[in-house]
């Protein structure tokens, strides 16, 4: 759930992970920010709760989580439940790789992306690199606020804030051929889109209420990326701006 997994997939995990260790019930119940379940084995009940920390998207983990149910199942399909078995799969969890791309190699690459997109949209070479630096210095600042543990709010707008502050340096100095086009394209990478399929996805599996509190916490980002770009374009005193 930290990481941003479906919630039809994280239910699915709980539960084939459950019956694969010998519980005979397993049940899963999720929220925007906590997860609760519900074991029953023995005859005995056991209810726990956790905090789901809002963390950056991270698929690696996910496919590394589902990767050690497969291979539980896969155990248990070839064998006894054993108690090797059950710390093997603990220490599994233990040892998860959260090893990330380093800071400047990300920024590299989203202003690189940030600036893709600005050459498709007709941008001159001058523009392009204007929205390169807009957008990679725009990431190592959220990165770096994310680390500090900013609200997320705060740090799009920030990041935002950044971004149009670089790329609207094409008006003053009469950068290339279309100012609007570095200023629009070096705040990409505050597009929300994977948390935003996440909630359209979870609230067409019937997880209506999670689907919704995401899809709130996606337009909210949204808005805070708008509030980061009018305050530098009010700051800058630039009146007219859009395509």
């Amino acid at each position: 759930m930290q990481y941003g997994a479906e919630s039809a997939v994280v239910v699915d995990l709980s539960k084939r992970l459950g019956l694969a260790l010998g519980m005979n019930s397993v049940e899963c119940s999720l929220n925007f920010n906590a997860l609760t379940l519900t074991t029953i084995c023995d005859e005995r009940c056991i209810t726990t709760t956790r905090d789901t920390i809002n963390q950056s998207i991270n698929v690696n983990l996910l496919v590394q989580i589902q990767q050690i149910v497969n291979k539980t199942e896969a155990a248990i399909n070839n064998d006894k439940l054993t108690p090797e078995l059950t710390d093997h799969t603990t220490l599994a969890f233990d040892e998860l790789d959260k090893t990330v791309y380093p800071t400047w190699l990300v920024g590299v690459f989203v202003g690189a992306s940030c600036a893709a997109f600005a050459y498709l949209n007709g941008g001159s070479w001058s523009i392009t690199a204007v929205t390169f630096i807009a957008g990679m210095v725009a990431m190592f600042t959220r990165i770096y606020l994310a680390k500090h543990h900013f609200n997320p709010f705060i740090a799009v707008i920030a990041t935002a804030f950044i971004a149009s502050l670089i790329g609207a340096t094409t008006y003053y100095f009469d950068i290339g051929n279309n100012a609007d086009i570095a200023v629009a394209s070096s705040v990409l990478l505050l597009v929300p889109s994977f948390p935003l399929i996440n909630s359209f996805s979870d609230i067409l599996k019937g997880y209506v209420n999670i689907g919704v509190g995401r899809a709130v916490f996606t337009y909210m980002l949204t808005l805070s990326a708008c509030v980061g770009i009018v305050m530098a374009l009010v700051l800058l005193q630039i009146q007219h701006w859009g395509f």
